[in-house]
């Protein structure tokens, strides 16, 4: 063979050899791509798993795998002891109260994602007007919202609430009761179940979504976006060593996606309002 078809015929192999080592490369950097797993229930888990199927979370170069946990304050363990990446289901003042609670397994926001309106239901009343003295109100046994709820009655004008009212506190705070209500403290999730034993309950929208109920239709009073309600803001929320991890950022830009959120709003009829906004929304009072 010729020195010149030696030459040829080795540039050919090296030629061949960086293509080759080029395709292996990108097989195995697609190959090792971690899969994020987030940890949700109710209504998020729903979005979730339409995200972790749809083109733009491809687009975005993600792997999401979505994984049910019925309890809030599991769905915060499983986060701390490894078992999901990031969760997806606490407004801000349940991650404050959760942290405050748990000094030793803080998680980190990484973003807003939507305010669901809290709303006050009533099968045998259709305005607060109507609520007579003494009546039984079921409010949530869980200090986040506990003391969200207390503050969405004392907006309607049925209590007054002390003056350091914060998201740790609960009925022994409030300040004034004219109409003599009593409260009955239930598991959050069982509010619809429960509105044919108690004349008036609090539930938050993801539960009355479960329970066939819109807040916008059928609840006699609701939340609105604005200053006052910003703690009730849901977020995404990792480990805290995780807080700077881009791949888990990049959920937060994917759920605000404008084709995500058309679905999301047709879907559960505009009651999760979009909030994109920064952390410091939240964290300036």
């Amino acid at each position: 063979m010729s020195k010149k078809w030696h030459k040829i015929f080795g540039t050919i192999i090296l030629a061949l050899s960086i293509f080759v080592l080029a395709g292996c490369g990108k097989s195995a950097s697609a190959s090792t791509s971690k899969t994020i797993t987030i940890g949700s229930q109710g209504s998020d888990l729903e979005i979730w798993q339409h995200i972790a199927k749809s083109s733009q979370a491809k687009q975005a170069g993600l792997k999401i795998k979505v994984k049910e946990i019925t309890d809030g304050t599991q769905l915060n363990k499983a986060k701390t002891e490894g078992e999901v990446d990031v969760n997806a289901f606490q407004s801000w003042s349940y991650y404050q109260a959760y942290n405050k609670q748990n000094p030793n397994g803080k998680l980190a926001a990484l973003g807003t994602t939507y305010l669901e309106p809290l709303g006050i239901y009533s099968k045998k009343y259709k305005k607060l007007s109507e609520i007579p003295n003494g009546t039984t109100i079921a409010i949530a046994n869980n200090p986040a919202n506990t003391s969200r709820d207390l503050l969405l009655l004392q907006k309607a004008g049925l209590i007054t609430l002390d003056k350091g009212f914060n998201a740790l506190s609960n009925t022994k705070d409030i300040k004034s009761n004219p109409k003599n209500l009593k409260f009955k403290e239930i598991d959050d999730t069982t509010g619809p179940r429960v509105l044919n034993d108690v004349d008036v309950v609090l539930i938050s929208n993801t539960v009355a979504l479960d329970g066939g109920l819109h807040v916008l239709t059928d609840s006699i009073y609701h939340e609105n976006v604005d200053q006052s309600t910003k703690d009730n803001v849901n977020i995404l929320a990792t480990a805290t060593k995780n807080k700077n991890n881009k791949q888990y950022k990049k959920l937060v830009k994917l759920y605000h996606n404008k084709t995500i959120q058309k679905y999301i709003k047709k879907k559960y009829y505009g009651t999760k309002i979009e909030v994109n906004k920064p952390l410091s929304y939240l964290e300036n009072k």
